[in-house]
């Protein structure tokens, strides 16, 4: 396969690695990144679907939050994000959002709190590669004194998702048990210390698993040593989570999109919006109360034909509505699937709209997301 070579790539731990495993390697944020192996993106897909997958996202941004206190840190990240982070308890783990004055996303993250109490006031977070050095200029400037960022950039991370990830990591975690959905502790992997999460970006159970950069390759190893774990590159990754209805930055979300209208509010629970106070907060309200202009949805297309990012989406009346911002083949769908904003009008699951395809209006309907049901590990209530 053909492969990529520039100096003004980086690479991941597992680069040589991905290489060895007949990876077609593609620039990516940033990094030489393996899009897909020789099994091709659909069995790579039905791979993560069926069994369980390994990714590499040791591209992505790792970061501690440092404070004196967990209320201190915590208050001075809801400051800058919707998140209620008081809240979060030892060990849990939250999606949220850094936004802008006027309440666009900066970026998307993953907030933890450590499991151990001689952590108190550490917050862990997980940002997306192509904004981790934005990321990372906004919280310096904005963050007050008393809370310090510190990148992590000595670790990787690894994405273990499918529904037979947790049989294959129970073989190197003596006593893994039944973590719960975005939950995360400390645990030893082939006795390799490592920060695991149950969490993941393909809309399947799964986790991923935080370790030292230089440990990445003979943990990578040994997991996929497991009969079912295969390796998956970025082009699965993709039509996994757009299959979830998982937004991606810089496509489905961005600096002029608002939570609302991404319909993301379940990442500002019921005390930030009550109390405000985050970045915004004037500007996300009033869409809260008033509903917003447009809004994110899930489109199914006739036919074979796929929509990618940018095909105009109009009434049927040919009336222009919005853009698709995520579009692709569904392999568990088995058919045509996309994302994209329309006016909130013609929102509603069901409405028959039209999708710009190769300079011809395709019918699509909007549906609701995800398209794929999501499989997260949850323990029953008791």
């Amino acid at each position: 396969m053909a492969d990529i070579t520039s100096d003004d790539l980086r690479e991941t731990p597992l680069a040589a690695l991905h290489r060895e495993l007949g990876a077609r390697m593609v620039p990516f944020a940033g990094y030489a990144m393996p899009v897909q192996y020789p099994t091709g993106i659909i069995a790579e897909h039905n791979q993560v679907r069926t069994a369980a997958g390994l990714f590499d996202v040791s591209h992505m941004g790792q970061a501690l939050l440092v404070g004196p206190d967990h209320e201190t840190t915590a208050r001075a990240l809801e400051a800058l994000a919707p998140g209620d982070f008081l809240g979060l308890g030892f060990g849990k783990e939250r999606y949220s959002l850094l936004l802008t004055e006027d309440g666009g996303i900066i970026d998307d993250l993953m907030v933890t709190r450590p499991l151990d109490p001689d952590l108190d006031g550490t917050l862990m977070l997980v940002v997306n590669a192509a904004r981790k050095e934005i990321d990372y200029a906004d919280l310096n400037a904005r963050l007050p004194k008393s809370v310090r960022l510190e990148p992590r950039e000595d670790r990787a991370l690894l994405a273990l998702q499918g529904p037979e990830a947790a049989t294959a990591l129970a073989r190197h975690i003596d006593d893994l048990g039944e973590p719960g959905f975005m939950t995360a502790r400390p645990a030893i992997l082939d006795g390799v210390p490592v920060e695991l999460f149950r969490s993941g970006y393909t809309g399947e159970d799964g986790f991923e698993i935080s370790l030292d950069a230089d440990k990445a390759e003979a943990v990578a190893r040994a997991v996929l040593a497991e009969p079912e774990v295969g390796p998956i590159g970025l082009g699965a990754r993709d039509s996994l989570r757009l299959e979830a209805g998982l937004c991606l930055y810089g496509h489905d979300i961005d600096v002029t999109t608002t939570p609302v209208e991404a319909d993301l509010l379940f990442a500002i629970p019921k005390r930030r919006r009550e109390e405000g106070g985050f970045p915004g907060a004037d500007h996300i309200l009033r869409q809260i109360a008033e509903g917003p202009g447009r809004k994110r949805v899930g489109l199914r297309l006739d036919g074979r034909a796929p929509a990618r990012e940018g095909a105009a989406i109009r009434e049927l009346s040919g009336a222009h509505l919005g853009s698709v911002t995520s579009g692709g083949f569904g392999p568990t769908v088995g058919g045509p699937i996309a994302m994209g904003y329309v006016d909130a009008a013609f929102a509603e699951p069901g409405t028959a709209l039209a999708i710009e395809v190769r300079g011809r209006d395709l019918p699509a309907t909007v549906v609701a997301l995800p398209f794929v049901p999501n499989r997260y590990f949850r323990k029953p209530k008791t």
